[in-house]
């Protein structure tokens, strides 16, 4: 298996600059390299809305050592899709989001046993209730994995909070595709919840599985690659 990882691995390029940088570019802030402009695949400039962002990106850059891996730059990966995908085809990514809270996963309870069910009331009712009085959105919970249709009055209520603006729902979409849940996201991005408390909160039964049974090492090692790409949604969500 770890001979066919090794086979599988991507051909890492050089660090060719002595220096990551930013630099106003019209409304945004450009990544420069040696004061040369980064590109995202599809040719476009890699430049955010704010400073503090396009600062971050810098950083992730200038963390490179004697070799550039991309799979270390999970903020240079979203603002490329970001770029690339989100921002000329924002309702398609919108209407993703939305579809998630017709099943989101907080709504969706164990009934058995009591500790897991404790701890998913414990982890997800605060979201629910936020949703409630915030949004104005009343979801139905369920016990087991019997679909239960959504008010559709409950499920407009809840969309309307999606980001309008491409980067936040870039942002948006990534936890929600990282968790399972949109209410999540959407509690992440209005500040109800930080990004350690997000990823506790759509780890519930997966923890309380390995609390039981004993820890996957494969599975805490894509974990940890998952947790990083939350956190860069986290950063574009802190810096927009």
């Amino acid at each position: 298996m770890e001979a066919a990882r090794r086979g599988a691995r991507p051909i890492l390029r050089k660090r060719f600059y002595e220096r990551a940088s930013t630099a106003p570019e019209g409304p945004l802030y450009a990544v420069r390299l040696d004061d040369k402009p980064v590109r995202t695949p599809a040719g476009r400039l890699l430049a955010a809305p704010t400073l503090a962002l396009a600062q971050a990106l810098a950083a992730e850059w200038e963390a490179q050592r004697d070799l550039i891996d991309p799979a270390k730059m999970p903020l240079t990966r979203l603002a490329n899709s970001i770029i690339d995908g989100v921002s000329e085809r924002s309702a398609p990514v919108a209407e993703e989001v939305a579809r998630y809270l017709a099943s989101d996963v907080v709504c969706y309870r164990a009934g058995s046993p009591r500790g897991l069910v404790e701890r998913q009331a414990r982890h997800w009712d605060p979201i629910v209730e936020w949703v409630r009085d915030v949004l104005g959105a009343r979801l139905l919970l369920a016990e087991g994995v019997v679909h239960v249709t959504q008010p559709e009055t409950a499920l407009a209520a809840a969309g309307v909070a999606i980001p309008g603006d491409p980067w936040r729902l870039g942002a948006v979409h990534s936890v929600t595709a990282l968790t399972g849940s949109a209410l999540l996201a959407l509690a992440l991005a209005q500040g109800r919840i930080t990004a350690d408390e997000a990823w506790a909160a759509a780890h519930v039964d997966e923890d309380w599985n390995m609390e039981q049974w004993g820890r996957d090492e494969l599975a805490l090692e894509r974990r940890a690659y998952r947790y990083a790409e939350l956190q860069a949604a986290a950063t574009v969500l802190k810096n927009t």
